[in-house]
């Protein structure tokens, strides 16, 4: 009885998962990117722009409260892995922490006035620390459930290109609001008082992040409905000393993570620029709109690709051949004279393409990784390995973004203040400028690429590993079932 009934939970986790699934799974990443990419995409400008903070400052506080998100990660695996109750390990979490996280969003984009310099540093260091402390408790385990939701390559495939859909889905919804809002703004530079341009700027990010607590409240607890856990698990809970030995054990996970730690930091220096590049670059802040769009709206686009080309190629391959497509958009964008909108665009198109395939990628590489932990210890930490590549990435974002606005910094950027809220930037801040957004991913995808030539799990070695992974846990089961047999 036992072990029919572990067989056919085996069988069921490699069922055809139902579209309910898909589209509640890409739920969660668009819910998680309201809050995420809102903040890399924008907060750096809102910061510097709209609340008056000065590059050099903004960098330092992205590199330090980053860095403790990337603990805070740690810190998530960990009661992921120590749960377990009624609704599963990874759901509760998604329940009880988004709508937190979505106003703690609001909270970070309204910097109170007139508080004084060393106080208002204060506030914005807590409000940052606290928004990625709720980020991690959400995503960690959002992140965590592809792996307990199926165990065939083909369905994983799907559900990673369903939250890649998501995930651009939201962020281009951000662009599309934001840009024009912003663009329609600075046209007025000239005619409003620098006190009230202030103010509006103030009042988009107000009214953008209270909507999007509604949007993204609606789109977690569909998450939380439609997405249930299917494979079959040794333990409920997972020790500290079975987290450590599992981790150290696998190879695949620590190449994965170094190659992520590359091109993610080319890739978090770009989206902190983007509003800068289309404003300074491009010549008008609407574009920001079509920069998120051929930067990572393309992945709508592509990711529906993705299942049939991993099948096609495999996911390492595959993983290279987007590096290559970065390397070209990248440098095309550095090279790119101010003001040629057409060709930025088509560099934009070239690495967007790129970047959606290898952020596909890598979420797709993530749950075979765990699979590997399993069979080579006996242990099944979905938690902690995905917090260990999500505290990866937080690392690459913590430096990503703090070296966009240090550059800036170094490059004599001038923020807003009361009395000139859009002041006119040097040609050593627009240089910082292209070089961040295109020169850096370039290099960054290079080294990301010699990194990943030695990643061992190919697609074909993940199928061996999983089956006999499950042979070995229906083996065990069947003798712990004959023992009580014979007592």
């Amino acid at each position: 009885m036992m072990t029919t009934a572990i067989a056919q939970q085996q069988e069921a986790a490699r069922r055809p998962l139902r579209w309910r699934a898909l589209v509640g799974y890409s739920l969660g990443d668009f819910g998680c990117n309201l809050a995420f990419s809102l903040g890399s995409t924008f907060l750096l400008y809102y910061y510097t722009d709209v609340a008056g903070l000065t590059a050099a400052s903004v960098g330092t506080m992205f590199f330090v409260v980053r860095l403790w998100d990337a603990f805070a990660d740690v810190l998530a695996g960990r009661a992921v892995d120590r749960t377990m109750t009624r609704w599963g390990k990874f759901r509760p979490f998604i329940l009880f922490f988004a709508v937190p996280l979505l106003f703690m969003s609001f909270l970070t984009f309204r910097v109170p006035t007139g508080l004084g310099d060393a106080a208002t540093l204060l506030y914005v260091y807590v409000s940052y620390a606290v928004l990625g402390l709720l980020y991690s408790l959400v995503n960690i385990p959002y992140g965590s459930l592809a792996s307990a939701m199926t165990q065939s390559v083909h369905q994983r495939a799907k559900l990673v290109a369903s939250r890649t859909l998501g995930a651009a889905a939201g962020g281009v919804l951000i662009s599309y609001i934001i840009a024009p809002q912003i663009s329609d703004l600075r046209a007025q530079k000239d005619t409003l008082p620098p006190d009230v341009y202030l103010e509006q700027a103030q009042a988009i990010f107000t009214n953008i992040t209270l909507l999007f607590l509604l949007l993204g409240s609606i789109a977690f607890g569909l998450t939380f409905l439609w997405c249930h856990e299917t494979v079959v698990r040794r333990s409920a809970t997972v020790t500290v000393k079975e987290t450590f030995a599992t981790l150290r054990q696998n190879r695949p996970l620590a190449i994965l993570c170094g190659a992520s730690f590359f091109y993610l930091l080319g890739y978090y220096t770009v989206t902190g620029a983007t509003l800068y590049y289309a404003t300074y670059i491009l010549g008008d802040p609407g574009l920001a709109f079509q920069v998120a769009l051929l930067s990572t709206g393309v992945q709508i686009l592509i990711t529906p690709f993705c299942p049939k080309l991993i099948a096609r190629f495999g996911k390492k391959t595959l993983f290279q051949y987007a590096g290559v497509l970065t390397v070209i958009g990248g440098v095309g964008l550095f090279l790119t004279p101010d003001g040629m909108v057409w060709f930025a665009l088509v560099c934009l198109g070239i690495k967007g393409v790129g970047f959606s395939l290898i952020n596909t990628m890598m979420f797709a590489l993530e749950p075979d990784t765990v699979e590997y932990g399993e069979w080579k210890t006996g242990v099944r930490s979905e938690g902690a390995t995905y917090a260990i590549f999500s505290f990866t990435r937080k690392v690459t974002q913590s430096i990503g973004g703090a070296a966009t606005a240090w550059a800036l910094a170094l490059g004599g950027y001038v923020s807003a203040t009361a009395e000139v809220a859009t002041p006119d930037q040097p040609g050593s801040a627009l240089l910082a400028i292209k070089v961040v957004f295109g020169l850096v991913p370039a290099v960054a995808a290079v080294l990301a690429m010699i990194v990943f030539v030695t990643y061992p799990l190919t697609d074909e070695r993940f199928r061996e590993v999983r089956d006999e992974s499950e042979a070995r846990k229906a083996a065990l089961d069947h003798a712990v079932l004959g023992d009580r047999g014979a007592v």
